[in-house]
C-alpha cells in the first residue's frame, strides 16, 4: 500500500498560483499572435548568435497548436509533443495538487528518461541549425 503525501496549505496556494499564472500564459499564447505581437520576447541566443536553441518556437508553435494546426506547430519546433506532455503533466499535477492536496506522481520521469530527453534536446538542437537539406526544414 503506498501512503499519499497531502500538500500543506502553503503548497495548495502556491499551486494554485503557479496553476492561473500558467493558465494566464497559455491564454495569453492562445489570443495574441507571436508573429504580429511586438511583446512577446526572442530567444537571447539566436539574437547574439542567429543560431536557433531546442526552444525556438516554441510560443509560435504552442499558438498554432492551440488554433488546431498541429503541423504549423510541428513546422515550428519539432519536438513541441514533448514539451506539451511535460507541461500537460506539469499543469494538471498543479491543479490536482491545489483540488485533492496531492499532484500527480513524477515517478514516470525516471533519470534515464530525462537524460534520454536532454541527450535528444541537443542533438536537436545541433541538426536543426545544419545549413543543409533536410536538417534546414527543422529551422524555425
Amino acid at each position: 500500500m503506498t501512503t499519499v503525501f497531502q500538500s500543506s496549505t502553503t503548497e495548495r496556494v502556491l499551486s494554485a498560483a503557479g496553476a492561473l499564472a500558467f493558465g494566464a500564459g497559455i491564454f495569453t499564447v492562445a489570443y495574441f499572435n507571436p508573429v504580429s505581437a511586438g511583446f512577446f520576447p526572442q530567444c537571447p541566443l539566436y539574437q547574439a548568435t542567429g543560431f536557433a536553441c531546442p526552444g525556438c518556437g516554441l510560443t509560435r508553435g504552442f499558438h498554432a497548436l492551440f488554433h488546431g494546426d498541429i503541423l504549423g506547430a510541428l513546422d515550428y519546433n519539432a519536438l513541441i509533443p514533448f514539451y506539451s506532455f511535460f507541461f500537460g503533466y506539469l499543469l494538471l499535477s498543479m491543479i490536482f495538487t491545489v483540488v485533492r492536496g496531492h499532484g500527480l506522481s513524477w515517478k514516470i520521469f525516471k533519470p534515464k528518461l530525462m537524460y534520454g530527453f536532454m541527450v535528444l534536446i541537443f542533438v536537436f538542437a545541433i541538426i536543426r541549425n545544419l545549413p543543409y537539406y533536410p536538417f534546414n526544414l527543422l529551422y524555425p
